[in-house]
């Protein structure tokens, strides 16, 4: 492991206060395990530490929806070489070797937490919660390194001193035999709502920044599907993603939103939407006080706009490509809620939409975030309170299709059913009344059901940092990446055609990131011949 961890993996001390949500904590300090984790308060303050590290730039902050994350989906506006935005990097890239350090952080306080848990006196339903939660997101963060570095370090001891003995890489499976092992005992530990602790009138009101058994299942589901893809190709996982996927399903707390868009106006406005968005990375404020926790979805990919107020700034960086807007038809209403059919345009200090022309495809922006509806005033410049959504229900819905139709060589009743209540969500139409206008037929060979799946995946999780791993595991994002590129080149107008790069850069080494440069030089455990391939 890095050793620099050492002087960056100890806790917050700030102790939890009644404030709006659990994790709106933001460290002031580190303490040393010794004088740490004697008081319940302390170990939810741990315990908010190790969330923290989902909100790195590196990871939900940014960096995984957006420059980590590159697919057939979007590109960035006027970059075309020397980029990570293109592909057209290194081992010693600086955002790698962060996104490496900021899960190996997470790990390290998750490994502390439990390493401290019987500490506190306090209530052992409690503690149990606590240690679920803990053993949940260590394994998360594992699963984050797994699907973008292979096989790495298994470090389940936190770091006691700078001069350790750093460890060798573990073999991909055994890295998911642990991820399963650690998410599998955290599920009967973990609540089945989490409230909002400061909330002491007993109101209901669930909110979803926190693990619930929902969320440890939803994502037991996505991390068996990844198993049973490439490259481990354990088909076994089916059946254990398909369970999973079910305890969602019927554990009647969730449903789909009945309107697609309002999903994304209800982040921006602040309003939890616990039935659609089991699990978000929680972001507040506006990074403008002392405060630092805020995020920047509808900024670095939204929609272009100098105004600070109405709708708000974005550098509208990340353009559609038409491969995507091309997989929605005309009847789908995802299809103009997630690609701007606009842009802004501000004349003496007034703001107007002027509508694309059906040409302009390459020029339209990400519109899924849009900074009209934040409610966190005053706006600014690069930040904002917008949550990230990282487990929605129509994931789990559309999770279950795929592994039964793997399963039975085939989809039965209930995926086709579960599959098309997505669908009729993103036309508009009721979820659960039969309509052959947007319905799959019936009785699809496996490998045409796949397709439709994997294309509504596309459509309904749009810029959601999804298309990247998906690709991957079904074992085709270098092709999809190179004829991307081939089809830019032939049909893109002239000044868009540069959006070919990332396709044309696109090979086997991009199925995995390089282990940093930086790590093999620190851990004489991963030399050279341990770097990945191509890198």
């Amino acid at each position: 492991m890095k050793r620099i961890i050492y002087l960056m993996c100890i806790l917050f001390t700030l102790p939890l206060t009644s404030c709006k949500k659990f994790l709106e904590t933001e460290p002031t300090d580190f303490k040393t395990p010794e004088n740490h984790f004697n008081t319940e308060s302390e170990l939810n303050t741990a315990l908010v530490g190790v969330y923290n590290k989902l909100a790195d730039e590196r990871t939900y902050r940014r960096g995984l929806f957006t420059y980590l994350a590159i697919s057939d989906e979007f590109f960035y506006r006027n970059v075309s070489t020397a980029s990570i935005y293109v592909l057209d990097f290194d081992a010693a890239h600086v955002d790698i070797g962060r996104f490496w350090e900021a899960l190996y952080q997470g790990i390290d306080r998750a490994n502390a937490v439990l390493e401290n848990i019987n500490k506190p006196v306090m209530d052992e339903q409690r503690r149990s919660n606590v240690r679920g939660e803990a053993l949940f997101l260590r394994a998360y963060y594992y699963f984050l390194l797994a699907d973008n570095f292979g096989g790495v370090p298994l470090k389940l001891a936190s770091t006691k001193s700078p001069t350790e003995v750093p460890l060798p890489r573990a073999a991909l499976k055994d890295v998911y035999a642990q991820i399963l092992k650690d998410m599998t005992e955290a599920y009967p530990l973990v609540l089945d709502v989490k409230k909002d602790p400061s909330d002491k009138t007993d109101t209901g009101i669930e909110y979803s920044e926190r693990i619930t058994k929902s969320a440890v299942a939803g994502i037991l589901a996505k991390v068996c599907l990844t198993m049973a893809g490439q490259p481990l190709n354990d088909q076994s996982k089916y059946t254990e993603a398909l369970q999973w996927s079910e305890k969602v399903i019927n554990s009647g707390r969730h449903a789909l939103n009945t309107d697609y868009k309002q999903i994304f106006i209800n982040a921006a406005k602040d309003v939890q939407d616990p039935k659609e968005c089991i699990w978000e990375v929680g972001f507040y404020g506006n990074n403008t006080g002392t405060f630092m926790q805020g995020g920047t979805l509808g900024i670095s990919n939204g929609i272009t706009s100098t105004d600070l107020v109405d709708p708000g700034y974005s550098t509208g960086s990340i353009n559609t490509t038409a491969r995507l807007y091309n997989l929605y038809d005309a009847t789908d209403v995802r299809r103009d809620w997630c690609i701007a059919p606009f842009r802004y345009t501000t004349t003496n200090n007034v703001t107007t939409q002027t509508p694309w022309t059906a040409a302009q495809i390459y020029d339209r922006n990400i519109g899924k975030w849009r900074r009209t509806y934040e409610s966190v005033m005053p706006k600014t410049k690069d930040f904002n309170a917008v949550n990230f959504p990282v487990l929605r229900y129509s994931d789990v819905l559309l999770m279950y299709a795929e592994a039964a139709n793997a399963i039975n060589n085939g989809p039965n009743a209930l995926a086709e059913n579960y599959l098309n209540q997505v669908r009729r969500r993103g036309h508009n139409k009721p979820v659960n009344v039969a309509d052959p206008t947007v319905d799959v037929a019936t009785g699809l060979a496996p490998a045409r059901f796949l397709e439709e799946i994997q294309n509504e995946r596309a459509r309904e999780f749009a810029f959601e940092g999804m298309r990247q791993h998906d690709l991957k595991r079904w074992g085709i994002y270098v092709s999809k990446m190179n004829t991307l590129a081939t089809e830019i080149t032939a049909s893109a107008p002239s000044n868009w055609r540069y959006a070919s790069s990332a396709g044309k850069n696109t090979s086997a080494r991009n199925l995995l990131f390089p282990i940093p440069n930086s790590e093999l030089v620190l851990n004489p455990e991963i030399g050279v011949h341990d770097q990945n391939p191509g890198w």
